[in-house]
């Protein structure tokens, strides 16, 4: 591990004054930091706190492409890590960096580890945040899918739909909330029915801003639109949250014509034959298309 020529000296110097510093910045731009020194520290637009009481076990780390692992385990605090936080998935993926600092000279500082943060447990008044490697990404599966059904999102760049325009998405607010997970809206019109079925539910405001849930069913009931989500929401809402609901694919090349035409942009294979197609025969009337041969 290659130490800045500063640092180096000063841990070669025979009386040292160096602690380890650690910088969280969630998928939502949120900076946490922590140390486990005695007094804060900042730097790397990152304000380390002291009485969080984050440590590390040993990290293990080589030169091929074998994945880096560690644990980070601290306290929860609100003014660092909450559990609510773990619960909604706020820190999951969050990028991680650790420092070696002079904390008398914090210019005088090498990083130990960089990664992203995996698993995270609590247990009480404690969590426990599995560190990753840059490496991890490498094990990530990557290239074109031979399928018949769309393997682009919604709004990506290979889709290219505008998912901003009023005719994809809807602002309502929170009316009538059921398990974190049934959406009833009275004045949620000018949508057909099902439009937001396969679709996203976005919060804007409140206790889970910036969470979102994944739309199962959207239909009306008795005059009232219903949105159901596969999952319900890790953190309570609240009447009159803001949320955004975007429309539904459901990635079949007739939909994405009918309802998006955006045909020249599919990325399926809409004309793979079916599996039945490799047990077909000739035959001398009717059609052999690969569908089903019942």
């Amino acid at each position: 591990m290659a130490f800045q020529t500063e640092l180096l000296a000063h841990l070669q110097s025979g009386a040292t004054t160096v602690a380890r510093a650690w910088g969280i910045e969630r998928n939502d731009g949120v900076r946490l930091g922590f140390t486990d020194h005695d007094r804060d520290l900042s730097f790397e637009g990152f304000a380390f706190r002291a009485s969080t009481g984050l440590t590390a076990s040993a990290l293990e780390q080589g030169t091929g492409l074998a994945v880096d692992n560690s644990e980070a385990v601290g306290v929860l605090s609100d003014a660092s890590v909450r559990a609510e936080d773990i619960a909604a998935g706020r820190l999951d993926g969050a990028e991680i960096t650790c420092w070696l600092v002079n904390w008398a000279m914090p210019t005088e500082r090498s990083v130990l580890f960089r990664g992203s943060i995996g698993e995270m447990r609590q247990a009480g008044g404690a969590f426990v945040a599995e560190l990753r490697g840059l490496s991890e990404r490498l094990n990530m599966p990557r290239g074109q899918v031979y399928q018949r059904a769309c393997t682009a999102v919604l709004g990506d760049a290979s889709c290219g739909v505008d998912v901003s325009d009023p005719a994809m998405v809807a602002d309502p607010v929170v009316e009538e909330l059921r398990d974190r997970s049934v959406f009833r809206f009275s004045t949620l019109l000018g949508f057909d029915p099902g439009w937001f079925t396969h679709g996203q539910l976005r919060v804007l405001s409140g206790a889970a801003d910036g969470l979102t849930g994944l739309i199962k069913r959207d239909t009306f009931e008795g005059g009232w639109r219903v949105i159901e989500l596969w999952e319900p929401m890790p953190t309570a809402l609240a009447t009159g949250d803001q949320l955004r609901l975007i429309a539904g694919c459901d990635k079949r090349f007739s939909t994405c014509g009918a309802k998006f035409s955006n045909r020249l942009n599919f990325q399926g294979f809409p004309d793979i034959p079916g599996e039945d197609w490799i047990t077909s025969y000739p035959t001398k009337s009717g059609s052999n298309t690969g569908g089903s041969l019942r």
